[in-house]
Order: C-alpha cells, then structure tokens, then sequence
C-alpha cells in the first residue's frame, strides 16, 4: 500500500473511533462451533506463530471451527481498513489484533471491546506481567487485551558477509549514529547497498525516523512526548531530522517496491547491509535460512542502548461477539505460558509473561527478554501504543513529508496542524 493510501485508511479507522460506530449484533453467550480471529499476520514467519495459536486452541477446543481472518498488510494498515468498515456496519470479528496504549484505549472508549479482567485472574496472567505492560492493558482499572509477546521496536539487524566486503566492523555496545553515518557510507563506496527499507509499507520509514529520534531525545524525551509535554520546535528534532535525512540517502532504491519481509528477506540473501525494524525481522530472517551470529547479527539501533521500545501484539475480544465463550477461551489459551513460550519460538518475539522460562529461545531472545524485563520500556509511537491514534497519524503525516520535501519546519508544521485538527473536543 502506497503511503498516502495507508494514511487514508488510517484516517477510516480514526474516524470510526472518533465517532460511536455502529452497534453490532448482541454477545452470543451461548455455546458456538466457530470463532473469527482477525490479525494482519500474513508473512512466511507471521504465519507460522498464528498457526502456534490456532494450534494450541484447537487442541483444547477441538469441536470450533476457526476462522482465520488475516489480511495482507504490514504493520497493520489494510487489516485496519477493514475493521473499521465492519465495525462501522455493526459486524465485528470475535477476535481482532491490535496494540496496547492508545490504540486499545480508543476501542475501549467507544465500547467496542470487551472487558476481559477475568482472564487476568487465571494462570497468573495479572502477576506475570511487567508492570508497564499490563497498564498499557488497562483503562479504569480493567483489563482489556490478552498480549501474545513482545517486540522490540528499537533494533538494527546486519549482513555480516557484507560488512566484512566493505571493512566495516560489526557493531556492538555502544554503537552511535555517527559510526552508523560512517558504515553506512563505507558500504556505499564498497558498491554495497547500505540500507535495506520495505517502504511499501509505511511503518517502516516511519519505525527509522522513530529509532532515530528516540537516539537523539532519550529516554526522558521520549516521556515527554508520550505525556504530551514534547517540544516539536527544539534543537534536538532538528538534529534527529537531519540524521534521518542522512541515513534515507543510502536506503535501496527499490525500497518503494518491497514490503517489510521483502526487505528483510534482502538482507537475508546478502543484497543488503542494514536493516533498523522491531524484530519481528529476526523470526523472517531465521525463516528465510539466515542464522544469527552467521551470516547475519544484530544490536539495538545505534544511541538506544538500554531501552526497549515495545511492539506488544494483542489481541481483544468484541463487545458483541458472535462467538464470545469461544473468543474468551481463545484469548485463555494465548495468555498461556506454555503457548506464549512457542509462539515466541515461531514469531522471534519473547513471551510478555516474567515466569515463562526463556532458556530454550535463542541467544538473541533470551537478551531481548532480559532487556524486557530489566531495562528501560519504553512505546512505540507507530504503533499507536505511545499516544492517541489522532497523533499516530499526524506522525505519519509528518514523516511523509520530510520524506519528500526534507524541510525540517514543514514537518513541525504538518504535526502540529494535524494535532490541533485531530484534538477531541474539550
């Protein structure tokens, strides 16, 4: 999906949340044989983790037929189109993907989910959660999504073969944006493409442009901006601006061809150097035959050591689900620390559960976990979990158009006027 287009179906869903949608059909407390999981899990290695989860319930719940609804789209913006239409016509799935913090709490706002607390109360679920990440959950003291696992937003993944051809040395802690700049030049001289970018899929210039503002403003402005006390005017944007710009220049030039896991599946098959997106890249890259430590490494994104940005994948339940004995067993089964733990082994995630035993993941996850559980966690502002969905799409906006004009002031502009537009009424 062309960029304007994602922003446009973006633009659906705020609208649908912005607006009481339509009420759909009233909960079916009865016993059913069907269920309708709605997520937008549709790449090689996305595929393989939801199978994980159908797997699992159907095991317990062999009598239900699932439904798998899944709609091609990275990071979410066609199988956003789509719910919001059938929300608005009254006909929601029992199951749908979304993400915690803003993009769950506009659902809750408008009634559209149901309150699952309950489940918290099983398989220690409630205790078993990183404080940050179960408020992220919350809203007025209730539980509103079960979380499969976690992503870290905040990551830079590399062709090791590819960097040895341009003598450029493997990065490790403490790596900055500057030797990033370097590398990146160094890559380019050598006839290596540097920077690989499925900017098919928006998310993804917009995920660079994240990473390097959250290198330039820190952990303490990326709190500011998540309490909405952020300057937009401050130097410190205009450096992060510009070092976007930089590293844009040296991205594939086919980059508005390929989607996430095309991209990533270029770095797999050495065509090439770098590549910055949650790690949901590491599950793609494992299932493209990469082996980490190999023929590819990774580290987290050059000025973010010591934070986690997170990418939490969760699923909700209707409100007036068609199926909604079966949707709360569903989300009973994924909150599972025994689910949670495979899913994890498929997806390249880690389970979002502290008492789930990481040792049998791989090196990298098993680091990833404990920066979960130990560092600095931080949420994403693409993925709506950071702020409201009305400031998720001004960000979108605002990054689109310094993609075109690099104009440090027109992004300021195009953020701040899509913010003061899109403010809820007081």
């Amino acid at each position: 999906m062309k960029l304007r287009g994602y922003l446009a179906a973006l633009g659906v869903v705020v609208a649908c949340l912005s607006v009481a949608c339509a009420p759909g059909p009233r909960s079916n407390q009865t016993p059913t044989v069907n269920l309708e999981v709605v997520s937008w899990w549709t790449s090689g290695s996305e595929q393989q983790a939801l199978n994980v989860l159908f797997d699992a319930y159907r095991a317990a719940h062999p009598g239900v037929t699932v439904t798998n609804g899944a709609v091609v789209g990275g990071g979410g913006s066609n199988a956003q189109v789509v719910l919001a239409q059938r929300l608005l016509s009254g006909n929601p799935p029992d199951v749908w993907q979304t993400f915690p913090g803003g993009a769950l709490r506009a659902y809750v706002d408008q009634g559209q989910v149901a309150d699952v607390s309950h489940l918290y109360g099983q398989s220690g679920l409630a205790a078993a959660l990183p404080e940050v990440i179960r408020d992220g959950l919350t809203v007025d003291g209730r539980q509103y999504g079960v979380p499969t696992s976690s992503h870290r937003g905040n990551m830079l993944f590399y062709n090791i073969a590819l960097l040895a051809k341009a003598g450029v040395a493997p990065p490790g802690p403490g790596y900055s944006l500057p030797t990033f700049l370097t590398d990146l030049e160094k890559l380019d001289r050598a006839g290596v493409t540097p920077l690989c970018l499925g900017a098919k899929d928006p998310f993804t210039t917009t995920a660079l442009f994240e990473n390097t503002l959250l290198s330039v403003v820190g952990a303490d402005g990326w709190r500011r901006i998540a309490q909405d006390r952020f300057d937009w005017n401050s130097a410190s944007v205009e450096d992060a601006l510009l070092r976007f710009g930089q590293i844009l220049d040296f991205a594939d030039p086919r980059a508005a061809a390929l989607t996430w896991d095309a991209a990533t599946k270029k770095l797999a098959a050495g065509e090439c150097a770098f590549e910055t997106l949650n790690d949901s890249a590491f599950g793609e890259l494992i299932s493209a035959g990469a082996v980490d430590g190999k023929t590819f490494g990774e580290v987290p994104y050059p000025g973010t050591d010591g934070t986690y940005v997170a990418v939490v994948d969760t699923f909700v339940q209707a409100r007036q689900a068609a199926n909604a004995r079966n949707t709360a067993d569903f989300l009973a089964v994924l909150g599972a620390p025994d689910t949670q733990l495979a899913f994890s082994k498929a997806k390249g995630s880690v389970p979002i559960r502290t008492d789930v035993d990481v040792s049998s993941l791989t090196p990298y996850q098993r680091s990833a976990a404990a920066a979960l559980r130990g560092g600095t966690v931080l949420w994403s502002i693409v993925h709506g979990e950071a702020m409201r969905p009305q400031f998720q799409q001004g960000f979108y906006d605002a990054v689109a158009t310094y993609v075109r004009s690099r104009d440090a002031k027109t992004f300021r502009t195009t953020l701040t006027d899509a913010l003061r537009r899109q403010a809820p009424p007081k």
